[in-house]
């Protein structure tokens, strides 16, 4: 699985403007880590059951996860990110 662009949502960008600056920090570098190579272990990707199926989840260190969607278009996997936040507030 590759990216091969990043669009956010208003929903991610608000989310995103929230957090402290360390963390965007956080954020970013692991974004960079998923463009450059998906499965990166440290990324943890794993794709989210049940209502939220076909969103997939990747770690951004420590408890702060970011879920995005893959979404296939003229050749290009476009990552969609959706969420970010720690794992109670984007699962609790």
């Amino acid at each position: 699985m590759r990216i091969d662009e990043l669009h956010t949502t208003k929903q991610f960008q608000k989310l995103f403007i929230r957090l402290p600056a360390r963390k965007q920090t956080k954020v970013k570098d692991a974004l960079k880590r998923a463009v450059a190579d998906l499965d990166d272990p440290q990324l943890r990707l794993h794709e989210l059951q049940g209502q939220d199926s076909g969103t997939f989840s990747i770690s951004a260190g420590g408890d702060l996860r970011i879920h995005f969607e893959l979404i296939e278009q003229e050749g290009r996997s476009i990552a969609s990110l959706q969420a970010v936040g720690t794992h109670s507030q984007l699962y609790g």
